[in-house]
């Protein structure tokens, strides 16, 4: 029987009908021929056609899949069922919604940063190339792996076996003159490989290549989509067209397809890197590598084919003349590659995990609910299945369209959930982590579609089974003996209701408990000194001085002191600096081998390895760090390029054993043995990664003089961030003014990452705030619901109980012994899921250690209060109920009954 006949039965059906009343008329003509009256003529004419019914339904039966049938009719019959119960239908399908468009938001993140492959071809094969180094002390504490120096890179590309394509890259900024406004832009500067490995062909033009890279070639770039939409307007004649970058001028060779990403950078110019292989040394760790695996190739084949060229990459370079070739030997470099999506997503997996976990059960607890929804009115329907099983239903007919129901609801709050979901998704996507990954790929995709309709089916059968299975089944005939009466009063039938609330407070709490060792965590972690003061008043902007606009490094300086001295002249300003980096700024570190002038090290020793930045004077006193012995920089130890140093608390105690005893000590770098600097000044101890890392030892170098490598060289730091102390910080109009007074000084200069110093403490805070917002909201949605769940069973026993109740007051019982009496119920309900929920509650919150900073899994504050404030609150919940019960007027309730 085909499809188009079981879409068409109906028609069939009115067509099969229309032919047999035809036959019984003509028969009913016959038989009026030979001499009978029409009555009689046509009951012969029926008589003779037989059942036409049966007739019709065996047609029918024929015509049809009875399966289907049969469903289409149970939906028909729920959705009736449904539209005449509408507060019933209305609270379950919100609590539904609710809980099915968390779930379908939080998955749509997890699917769009964890789930996906990323956006290029064959991506499994891509792999993020870096090195173990478990000898190179400190190297964990500034850097973390060890990336790659360009000799590497030449090492690694001219000798693997294992790799289809290899190139190294770095993320940074450059300042566009000549379109408009000057304006510094995100780059990206890659070796020949690099693009090539992720495979994504630009929209116009070529890729950049290795004649791209030779120093002398002609200097080329290419252009990010997003830049060239806004920039030239999508000008696709853009090819071959010029631009001036750092005041030199390019060729556009280029432009990548909308959406395309180089790894986690989002780049608005693609550069070249040029390495002059003549002037190459070992050290220069400062370049991330990728490749693309060749087809079949694994991981573990990849690293073995890069550990063989680690000694090659040693014997064919130096650190120049009279320098020990092996002297990185002591590091034990390794390699250390992953899979490239791991360095995409890094560790933001842990906490989404927990973050869907955590709705995952704020989606059980919506279950319960309606479950217990679906109980009372299962109960208030067991005359109607009693009397249905009575005339003939099967028990697993009623079984079926309880479940029918139920699924329904299911699907209709899926429906019901997408709409919340996509609101939803807006706000965890403007309340997530300016780190979260891949923010673009985050999206409401079929994958999501197809986890919520699942979702939404379980949901159905999961809060279906109970009362379908509870109340359809043998015991049913009882309720018309009963007349209901017995039934309605015996404790076994609130059992499955006060299960379900024991769960729902069980499951409530765990969630509170997690939520609560966040606000800890997070208390704990806004209690850590971070190495700054007010940071809201610190206004930050990043300025750039690129070597075609300004050669001379005394001349940068000058022109760094003369912005400094027009931004302290707006009002309000009480002092200002800069420095290369700021702290938790993100960006890239600076680290080299400190040696202590009077500490003694082996010709194959390399010292532990330590943060450096460049600063200028007053830097530390607008961040608010601390001096903790000696002084400051002036902008005469620069002019004079006074060999002097100032260090960070923790490394003068490392060294010296205090920071009053390392003033007058002298330091320098692995490759500068022999120029010293004395250290002036020693400052307190800065979070440098964020106030959940350690503190790293750092040394602060002015931020003009002798090149430490070169000293009869000057050296100046040309890319600065620029702090300024004002009561206006972040205000529009400061901002007009700060822009004017460096315009004053330099009209090609720009300003980028304009932010204040709270901005970019928030962002070093921002994966701890999301998941605290999550797990407050998931705990905060399972205490409602877990109490709702508590005042609907109170308030079901007081109807339930009414009879009773009047009875008992008649008799003379007290109304505050009522009210007791059921307040006394919820508590016992709360108190066990308090006791099932803390051993949960034990066993799960272990899995959050990596995520609580300053408290441990057990905190007793926490797994104090949490109980406290669920045994308040249900007793709320269930004094309202037992209030009213106290109220009944005896005399009503036995009249009602």
């Amino acid at each position: 029987m085909g499809w188009k006949r079981f879409l068409q039965r109906a028609k069939w059906d009115r067509e099969r009908l229309q032919e047999i009343e035809s036959h019984v008329e003509i028969e009913t003509d016959e038989n009026m021929d030979r001499g009978m009256p029409y009555a009689e003529a046509r009951a012969a004419a029926r008589r003779k056609f037989g059942n036409t019914t049966m007739i019709r339904e065996e047609i029918y039966g024929m015509n049809t899949i009875a399966f289907f049938d049969t469903l289409g009719r149970d939906v028909r019959y729920g959705l009736r069922a449904l539209r005449h119960n509408p507060v019933f239908t209305a609270v379950a399908l919100l609590t539904l919604g609710i809980g099915i468009g968390a779930n379908t938001a939080v998955f749509s993140v997890v699917n769009g940063v964890l789930l996906k492959p990323l956006p290029y071809p064959n991506a499994e094969r891509l792999v993020a190339v870096w090195h173990a180094a478990p000898g190179a002390a400190g190297l964990a504490s500034v850097s973390g792996d060890l990336r790659l120096s360009p000799s590497m890179f030449f090492t690694y590309a001219e000798g693997n076996w294992t790799f289809e394509n290899f190139g190294v890259w770095t993320a940074g900024a450059t300042t566009v003159t000549g379109l408009a406004e000057p304006e510094q832009v995100r780059t990206v500067f890659v070796s020949d490989g690099a693009l090539q490995a992720l495979g994504v062909q630009p929209v116009l033009g070529r890729w950049l290549t290795g004649g791209d890279q030779k120093p002398g070639s002609p200097e080329t770039v290419m252009l990010g989509y997003g830049y060239w939409q806004r920039r030239f307007g999508g000008d696709k004649s853009v090819i071959g067209r010029g631009i001036r970058v750092e005041s030199t001028p390019r060729e556009i060779v280029g432009v990548m397809p909308k959406g395309f990403m180089f790894v986690d950078a989002d780049a608005e110019l693609i550069l070249p890197i040029r390495f002059d292989r003549n002037k190459l040394i070992l050290a220069g760790f400062g370049y991330q590598g990728i490749a693309r695996l060749r087809p079949g190739v694994t991981i573990a084949q990849a690293n073995a084919d890069i550990a063989r060229l680690v000694p090659v990459w040693m014997n064919s370079w130096s650190n120049g003349p009279g320098t020990n070739p092996h002297v990185y030997e002591t590091w034990r470099i390794t390699p250390a590659l992953r899979p490239l999506k791991e360095d995409v997503v890094e560790d933001v997996g842990n906490v989404l995990w927990l973050v869907m976990g955590t709705i995952g059960i704020v989606m059980l607890i919506a279950c319960a609910n309606v479950a217990n929804l679906l109980l009372v009115r299962a109960e208030a329907r067991q005359q109607e299945l009693a009397i249905r099983a009575a005339l003939g239903a099967a028990w697993s007919r009623i079984v079926r369209e309880l479940l029918v129901e139920s699924v329904l609801l299911g699907l209709m709050g899926g429906v019901l959930g997408l709409g919340l979901a996509s609101g939803g998704l807006r706000f965890l996507i403007a309340s997530g982590p300016p780190s979260l990954p891949r923010l673009s790929e985050i999206s409401i995709d079929p994958r999501a579609l197809a986890f919520t309709l699942i979702v939404s089916l379980l949901s159905g059968l999961v809060f279906g089974l109970i009362p379908a299975f509870k109340y359809a089944g043998g015991r049913i005939s009882g309720t018309l003996r009963g007349g209901g009466r017995t039934l309605s009063q015996s404790l076994e039938r609130h059992r499955a209701r006060n299960v379900l609330v024991v769960g729902q407070v069980a499951l409530a709490l765990v969630l509170l408990v997690s939520s609560g060792l966040m606000i800890r965590t997070f208390q704990a972690l806004r209690n850590v000194e971070p190495g700054f003061t007010h940071p809201e008043q610190i206004q930050t902007m990043r300025i750039s001085i690129p070597f075609s606009l300004v050669r001379e490094p005394e001349r940068v300086t000058r022109l760094q002191n003369d912005i400094l001295d027009k931004l302290a002249a707006i009002p309000g300003v009480t002092s200002v600096g800069f420095a290369s980096a700021l702290p938790m700024e993100g960006t890239p570190a600076n680290w080299d081998a400190i040696l202590a002038e009077d500490k003694t090290y082996t010709a194959i020793e390399i010292p532990p390895l330590r943060l450096f930045k460049n600063v200028s004077p007053g830097f530390f006193k607008t961040l608010g760090t601390r001096l903790a012995a000696g002084r400051d920089y002036t902008w005469t130890d620069l002019y004079s390029r006074r060999p002097v140093a100032i260090i960070s608390e923790n490394l003068a105690r490392e060294l010296w054993g205090s920071a009053p005893a390392a003033l007058g000590k002298r330091v320098g770098t692995g490759l500068s043995s022999g120029h010293w600097r004395e250290v002036i000044g020693v400052v307190q101890d800065v979070r440098d990664n964020g106030v959940r890392e350690a503190a790293p030892a750092t040394v602060y170098w002015a931020s003009f003089g002798d090149s430490l490598y070169s000293p009869r060289q000057l050296e100046v730091a040309r890319t600065v961030t620029f702090t300024i102390r004002t009561g206006r910080a972040g205000t529009e109009s400061f901002l007009t003014l700060a822009s004017q007074a460096v315009l004053s000084v330099n009209a090609s200069l720009s300003l980028a990452s304009v932010r204040t110093m709270q901005d970019i403490y928030n962002r070093s805070l921002g994966r701890t705030s999301f998941t605290l917002v999550m797990l407050g909201l998931a705990g905060a949605m399972a205490l409602v619901l877990g109490l709702v769940g508590i005042y609907g069973v109170i308030s079901y026993a007081v109807s339930q109980r009414r009879r009773e109740i009047g009875i008992r007051l008649a008799l003379g019982a007290q109304p505050s012994e009522l009210r007791r009496m059921f307040v006394r119920h919820g508590l016992v309900l709360a108190a066990t899921g308090v006791a099932i929920g803390m051993g949960a509650a034990v066993a799960l919150t272990g899995l959050m250690s990596s995520l609580l900073f300053g408290i441990s899994p057990l905190d007793p504050m926490t797994y104090a209060a949490v109980p406290i404030v669920l045994i308040v609150a249900a007793m709320l919940a269930s004094y309202l109920p037992a209030r009213r019960a106290s109220a009944v007027d005896p005399v009503e309730a036995l009249r009602a009954e």
